[in-house]
């Protein structure tokens, strides 16, 4: 009996003061917070210390202080997974017989004339030339000696005007003024047009593709173009392979412009002959080189009509080995660290059209769904690790290390595989970069980041540190206890 009231005499309110004050700030004797809220905090943390450590690599790449050391990172850093499903582990694409690809080599504006008025007698459906003419004529001869032949010039011209659905490319540009005002964003507000004593009455598309180029001089690779862009006025302007398609096919055209999307992946379906082996699937477009299509006895009818028939540079002939106006694409044999480009710009047009016109498209995440299924993937990881943590520490090193790269050759063979199987670019770059990190990122968490953490919540009076009990904190407690 006396044991007892001792025991309650021990419990005196004043008691439970001292322990509250000796244990107040940490997280250990939270009475509020359960064991599991615990967990799950603690796994979204290491999992939003995953992605800062993510995002802080990445802006101290972009710096490039390490691209002395970095040989494989420059190899490999303009390819992506999926040229692989192109080149390697799809089915053959077949001819696309509803285009023909001619070459205009260095001909003069009078010859390219020509060569539109032999290709217009047989009637092809659609006549593109990608070939901007902008020199002014009332400059002077010596900058622009092309734009005082008026012979040549009239030639040009009548041939363009003869035929009616002629297009013409065009340029999107940004002014000096727009970029001094609001830096490198994706808003146009200037046109460059052929001259319109040549223009005539043609359709326009702009001929913009997406590369990562600083110059058009600079080594280029092609994925995706912009369909249309808005302009700063708010007009709207398509691009050339769209004004082409809805020219020859309105219907699929509409169809393809329905899906709103910013940037269309292009289905590369194949390359002009290659004499030299640099790209996969050479010879699926017909091409005619400049001297045939200047000759009316070098092509037959059924070649051209009711054809898409794209003109453009190929080169001084198509044996020429010239980088002008050439890109790295999907096919390029070489997919990691590309030596030279393999298709030129016209054709990469070309595999526009035929991508819109045979309404076969390559779909791909969105950047929200991209992140969204990155997060998951890390946050179960997380979760893993800290299973792994606890039960068998001892292995946790090796356990995690093999889990991470296990997933990664899962996650990049699927990439390839449905790529090439489905036309679905399953983009998951995000989630591999993650994932190679969430291994290292969950110690540094828990040895390191934890514990700071907790050092300022103890010590930082915001999060709960360094609390001073009150008279009217004591007198709330007593009367608690009472």
């Amino acid at each position: 009996m006396d044991w007892c009231l001792k025991s309650q005499q021990t419990r005196h309110p004043l008691a439970g003061i001292q322990r509250e004050l000796h244990n107040l700030g940490t997280p250990q004797s939270d009475p509020l917070m359960s064991s599991r809220t615990k967990y799950w905090l603690d796994c979204l943390s290491a999992t939003l210390f995953v992605f800062l450590a993510l995002y802080g690599l990445q802006k101290l790449t972009n710096l490039r202080v390490f691209n002395a050391f970095d040989v494989l990172g420059q190899a490999v850093s303009d390819m992506e997974l999926t040229d692989i499903s192109f080149s390697m582990f799809r089915e053959d694409p077949l001819p696309d017989t509803n285009i023909l690809i001619v070459n205009i080599g260095y001909l003069s504006r009078g010859q390219i004339g020509d060569q539109i008025r032999n290709l217009s007698r047989f009637h092809p459906k659609v006549i593109g030339l990608d070939m901007i003419f902008s020199c002014d004529f009332s400059g002077d001869s010596l900058s622009c000696p092309q734009a005082y032949d008026t012979a040549d010039n009239e030639k040009f011209a009548s041939a363009v005007r003869a035929f009616s659905n002629m297009v013409m490319v065009e340029r999107i540009t940004q002014t000096d003024s727009l970029v001094n005002l609001y830096g490198d964003i994706d808003i146009y507000d200037s046109i460059e047009h052929s001259h319109p004593n040549l223009l005539q009455s043609a359709h326009q598309g702009y001929a913009n593709l997406e590369t990562e180029a600083g110059s058009q001089e600079d080594l280029k690779a092609c994925r995706r173009f912009p369909p249309r862009l808005v302009m700063a006025d708010s007009t709207e302007e398509l691009a050339f392979s769209v004004k082409m398609s809805m020219l020859f096919d309105s219907v699929k055209t509409r169809k393809f412009l329905d899906r709103n999307k910013e940037w269309e992946v292009i289905n590369y379906r194949g390359n002009i002959v290659d004499w030299f082996g640099a790209s996969e699937y050479a010879g699926r477009y017909p091409v005619l080189d400049w001297d045939q299509a200047l000759d009316s006895a070098g092509f037959a009818e059924w070649m051209v009509r009711d054809k898409v028939v794209i003109m453009g540079f190929l080169g001084s002939d198509l044996t020429d080995t010239s980088w002008d106006d050439k890109f790295f694409t999907p096919l390029n044999k070489k997919y990691a660290g590309k030596s030279r480009p393999d298709m030129y710009g016209v054709v990469v047009h070309a595999n526009a059209v035929s991508m819109i016109i045979s309404e076969d498209y390559i779909n791909e995440l969105e950047p929200w769904q991209e992140y969204a299924i990155a997060f998951t993937l890390v946050l179960l990881n997380v979760m893993l690790f800290t299973f792994i943590m606890k039960r068998v520490p001892v292995w946790f090193d090796s356990l995690s290390l093999l889990i991470q790269v296990i997933q990664v050759v899962i996650l990049a063979g699927a990439m390839v595989q449905i790529m090439a199987v489905s036309n679905f670019k399953l983009n998951l770059g995000v989630s591999l970069a993650a994932i190679a990190l969430v291994g290292t990122c969950f110690e540094l968490y828990g040895t390191l980041v934890k514990r700071v953490l907790g050092f300022l919540a103890r010590r930082i009076p915001l999060l709960g540190g360094n609390k001073v009990l009150t008279k009217e904190d004591a007198g709330s407690i007593n009367a608690h206890t009472n």
